[in-house]
């Protein structure tokens, strides 16, 4: 791959403060150690905390629950007796292990490099990192899937272009975290915030309007559009020249496990041509069979009730759905290509992917075990409960009330990853606090939203940050945890900023969030 040769000019302000984040980010232990030394912290300090008697009281609860501490009886039984469960549970790993294998199968049987080359081979090459842009945030549709599916795929166009693969790599990954949830479609998210959002708001629930799927659609609709002219910016303008000007994509680039990229042409062989035909008419006979499990009337996929909301076998299987849409249509183009002779040559690629979760799985142990720890202690509820009093105790009552909530939760977000388990400490205390004030739960709920999302790219505590870190590595052997967190702080404060502006121009003009969903009572 050419790459520009990097200019003999001093580095800008920027820059060089990328640089020293980048620095000091990697000087950080590797994953593993890092967390092994977090669940000892948190052992010893939630220890600490239950010496002296700290308790949470949580919203619904009739009294205080007592923090806990690890090096007590309870503690030394609790990790003995549940160690297994908390990894077997981590709830990020099915998701991860179903996607690679699938990805990997898709990738290893040469149809994504074909549907690459077929799709974006006539595209100018200054449109890609937008084509990215927006194909990460459209891809929210799958959840926590997008992560996995969108970034390599988006190295692979990069990389065939002739342009920066850590690039696209990295820009895909920032927009499917930074900008989690924010998509021009109604995704199972919605509903799940949506519900949590109305079980918030049932002390006042005569004040409130209820919260639907779509009563952020507006928000998100501007955003969607905005974020992926951000990202793409972001992605064309500061990573790829940053990824130049450090020499990252000469010496560093290898990627030996995986084939060569062609050079990025629409041509195709006759027999990938006809493996994407059979691929195409797979993939319409996979969707044409889920949809008789959805459309009908009593269809299975639908819940008791008829419908798919606020819950149903539908929005729970998300990637039951994404993993049959990848294998089905690659397992089709493997066979017409020959790549696929046989159902040994499906377990042999599934197992070549297995080699690629290896780190992941390390990590994940470790990391499963220090979230349980944080959970049952108490600390993450005690953590989340305290930011919420600062936030009542400060007595705004406008837009600054809002601003201070989203920062709070902007904070909290680098501590607990799950949008769900976050809202739901959080909206128990702030949707009637903010509708006593005269606001609606919904747009309470889209500016949670905001917080949510913007440091997902950064926190080490996002499981997903390993696995990116692994598919870095193919191309940058060097790079750390500092690498990924310098690259990912301007997409951080650009999302961050632009988002908080979405929100304040329907604040201060009033318009509707979502149909049917104002700002004020």
């Amino acid at each position: 791959m050419s790459t520009p040769v990097a200019q003999a000019t001093k580095p800008g302000l920027g820059n060089r403060m990328l640089d020293a984040i980048e620095r000091a980010g990697n000087r950080l232990p590797d994953p593993f150690t890092l967390f092994l030394l977090l669940f000892l912290f948190i052992a010893v300090l939630s220890t600490a905390m239950s010496y002296l008697g700290l308790a949470v009281t949580l919203p619904g609860e009739d009294g205080p629950t007592q923090i806990k501490g690890f090096f007590s009886a309870e503690g030394v039984a609790w990790l003995t007796t549940s160690m297994v469960t908390n990894f077997i549970e981590f709830p990020p790993l099915g998701v991860v292990l179903t996607m690679l294998l699938g990805v990997g199968i898709a990738q290893r049987t040469g149809m994504l490099t074909a549907l690459v080359r077929r799709a974006f081979g006539n595209a100018p090459r200054w449109l890609l990192p937008y084509v990215v842009a927006f194909t990460a945030l459209c891809a929210h549709i799958m959840s926590d899937a997008s992560i996995i599916v969108v970034p390599p795929l988006a190295a692979l166009v990069f990389k065939a272009a002739g342009r920066h693969p850590v690039a696209g790599l990295l820009g895909a990954y920032a927009t499917a975290t930074a900008a989690f949830s924010c998509t021009p479609f109604v995704t199972a998210t919605d509903a799940l915030l949506s519900g949590i959002s109305n079980a918030a708001a049932e002390p006042v629930g005569d004040l409130t309007t209820t919260v639907t799927p779509v009563s952020n659609l507006f928000v998100s609709l501007s955003c969607s559009a905005l974020l992926t002219i951000g990202a793409g910016l972001l992605i064309d303008k500061v990573l790829e020249p940053r990824l130049n000007r450090n020499g990252v994509g000469r010496d560093e680039i290898h990627d030996d496990d995986a084939p060569a990229a062609p050079a990025l042409s629409a041509e195709l062989t006759d027999a990938e041509r006809g493996g994407l035909r059979w691929a195409g008419v797979s993939l319409l006979v996979t969707v044409a069979a889920l949809l008789a499990l959805i459309l009908p009337p009593g269809a299975p996929m639908r819940n008791e009730d008829g419908t798919f909301l606020p819950e149903s076998p539908l929005l729970g299987s998300v990637v039951f759905i994404v993993f049959l849409v990848l294998v089905v249509p690659a397992v089709a183009y493997g066979a017409r290509v020959r790549t696929i002779t046989g159902s040994e040559s499906i377990s042999r690629m599934m197992a070549e992917s297995v080699k690629d979760m290896a780190n992941f799985l390390v990590v994940a142990f470790v990391l499963s075990q220090f979230l349980a720890l944080f959970t049952w202690s108490g600390m993450s509820s005690w953590i989340a409960v305290q930011g919420a009093a600062m936030l009542e105790r400060a007595n705004f009552t406008g837009f600054g009330a809002i601003l201070a909530f989203i920062v709070v939760v902007t904070l909290l977000n680098l501590l607990i990853t799950s949008g769900s388990s976050l809202w739901t400490l959080l909206a128990a205390v702030f949707v009637p606090m903010f509708a006593l004030i005269g606001y609606e739960a919904g747009f309470i709920q889209a500016a949670f939203r905001v917080g949510d999302s913007a440091t997902q790219a950064l926190t080490p505590l996002n499981p997903y940050l390993v696995i990116i870190l692994g598919y870095l590595r193919k191309y940058e052997p060097s790079a750390g945890m500092g690498t990924i967190i310098a690259r990912m702080l301007p997409f951080t404060l650009v999302f961050w900023v632009l988002w908080v502006g979405v929100l304040t121009v329907f604040f201060f003009t009033g318009a509707s969030i979502g149909p049917g969903m104002g700002i004020r009572l």
